[in-house]
């Protein structure tokens, strides 16, 4: 038997479909296959000239299923829980209504169980510190010696003897003093460190015992509860101990320590297994501008400003900080605010640093400002210039943009190396919601003093809408201005970041975005930090430079 089909069009298709899902019970789902539509007329396109031969006269049954399957496997509902949104081994429930939920495994929290619950927030130690475990109640109290768990209130000087490798364990004139006399060729407070305790190259491999700082400070465990121990799960130098490590790549060993209720970190007193040899200084090609900006040479965790963690060297090459001293005097010059190299000779800051009474220099390279770091620059400012139409009112600062042409010496103003770069003008626009990072030596806490270590932090870029609408900052700002943050604050820019670099990165490559311009107090709720947008002045800014 020959027979030819009539054409179909999309309605009859379609209805077809609908008529065997009613028959089924089902209703269209609204995820859809998004491919549906399209195979849909596609198929009838196909239809429409076929000729089928059909030498039974019968369809079978087995042929009827295999098609109503090839349709209802259009409509499958995507499976929400795989894979398993839920973080840290959180176990995935889907819901009636669609959706999913997850069930945190302790001490883990929040909708995809992303975050830990501070344990250790209503725990005292006494003369201990509280660090995290992996077992209920999910934290202990290390106590330091001579002080005893599980509260670490009650002392034991020398019974048990902390001493290791043969040390003997002294009394003191209290109970809670001892001092450990060690073997020849043995160190450390408890005669931990062997004479074979050194660190080759840069200390990555280390795994020794030294736990005190160049400042005989003792480190704090890295398990302690307010280390970031998550961002370095996965090393295996890292543990529940407090002995010096080099999980990030920077120069040598360091630790955490508590710096009267502050978390800061510092090198360690570890030695080199080998001295370094020399290097022999080669000279550089004579050129005024740098190879290549934007560019690091770092890898780099997540540390804050506002609360914040140690910067990696060569993790901001462009950072510079802005220091002044009095004209005419000889005292120090003393760190007054942030910066960014843009070029050899170029620094771009904020205006409202400028003050003609002061003498100015900036230093670039370093990560901590009262540390000697050969790789540290110096330079004289040969001339300052602010923005024409920069306005300070006492509700905002408008146009807050200035430039600092650097002095040269010999033709050349800083020496591009690892650890000195320019980050790269933007060309267009990032999108809103973009993460960027700003860097500085801002305060950690609201009213302390300026952080000596240079800090960064993860922001995002916010909509001027919301920016501007009336909870936030409202007609205080204009299209010269920019924030970025978090709506509920914590995270921000502070004291002592003004004028410094936010950075926006592409195709890794990193671009000055914001300069640090103002904000109410800091890390407050739906108060963002205030940038200087740099898209606004680039034409002001190549002037400048031009024109010089």
């Amino acid at each position: 038997m020959v027979f030819d089909y009539a054409p179909f069009t999309p309605e009859i298709m379609l209805t077809v479909i609908l008529l065997l899902m009613s028959l089924s019970g089902l209703t269209l789902p609204v995820q859809a296959a998004p491919g549906l539509l399209d195979e849909i007329l596609t198929l009838f396109d196909e239809i429409n000239d076929y000729t089928v031969t059909d030498t039974t006269g019968e369809i079978s049954s087995a042929e009827i299923n295999e098609s109503i399957d090839w349709i209802f496997s259009f409509f499958d509902e995507p499976e929400v829980c795989d894979p398993n949104p839920c973080q840290n081994n959180g176990v995935c429930e889907v819901l009636e209504s669609g959706g999913f939920r997850c069930i945190c495994k302790e001490p883990y929290i929040g909708k995809k169980c992303q975050d830990e619950r501070n344990v250790c927030k209503k725990v005292k130690c006494g003369h201990g510190d509280c660090v995290r475990t992996y077992e209920a109640p999910f934290y202990e109290c290390k106590c330091r010696p001579p002080y005893t768990p599980p509260t670490c209130k009650k002392a034991s000087a020398c019974d048990p003897s902390p001493c290791l490798n043969g040390g003997k364990c002294v009394k003191g004139r209290t109970r809670a003093s001892f001092t450990c006399t060690c073997p020849e060729n043995y160190s450390g407070r408890f005669c931990q460190v062997g004479p074979n305790d050194c660190y080759e190259g840069n200390g990555e491999s280390y795994i020794g015992f030294v736990s005190q700082t160049v400042e005989e400070i003792e480190c704090l465990p890295w398990n302690y509860y307010r280390i970031p121990f998550k961002e370095f799960e996965g090393n295996e130098t890292i543990g529940a101990h407090n002995y010096c490590r080099n999980p990030d790549g920077d120069r040598e060993p360091w630790c955490f320590v508590n710096d009267k209720g502050n978390l800061r970190w510092d090198y360690c007193n570890a030695k080199p297994c080998s001295e370094p040899e020399p290097v022999k200084p080669s000279r550089a090609p004579e050129k005024l501008q740098f190879s290549d900006c934007g560019k690091i040479q770092a890898s780099m965790i997540a540390p804050r400003i506002f609360g914040g963690r140690k910067s990696l060297p060569a993790a901001h090459p462009w950072q510079v900080s802005f220091q002044v001293r009095p004209k005419g005097s000889n005292i120090s010059f003393s760190h007054n605010c942030g910066g960014t190299l843009i070029d050899s000779c170029w620094v771009l800051t904020a205006a409202h640093c400028i003050d003609e009474n002061e003498e100015v220099r900036v230093e670039m390279g370093g990560v901590n400002l009262e540390k000697d770091d050969p790789a540290k620059q110096f330079l004289e400012v040969e001339k300052i210039m602010v923005h024409e139409n920069y306005t300070e009112t006492p509700e905002a600062l408008y146009n807050d943009i200035a430039l600092l042409k650097l002095k040269a010496i010999n033709g050349r103003c800083a020496n591009e190396t690892r650890s000195v770069r320019a980050a790269c003008l933007p060309t267009d626009s990032f999108p809103d919601k973009t993460m960027c990072t700003i860097s500085g030596y801002g305060a950690t806490e609201k009213d302390h003093a300026v952080s000596p270590q240079l800090l960064d932090a993860k922001v995002l870029l916010i909509s001027q809408k919301r920016c501007m609408s009336r909870n936030v900052y409202g007609n205080r700002m204009d299209d010269s201005m920019m924030c970025a943050g978090y709506m509920q604050g914590k995270i921000d820019s502070c004291q002592g970041d003004s004028g410094g670099p936010l950075v926006c990165q592409k195709n890794e490559t990193h671009y000055i975005y914001g300069v640090v311009s103002w904000g109410d107090s800091c890390g407050k709720k739906n108060r963002p930090g205030i940038y200087a947008r740099v898209t606004k002045f680039l034409d002001w800014i190549n002037e400048k430079m031009r024109a010089v």
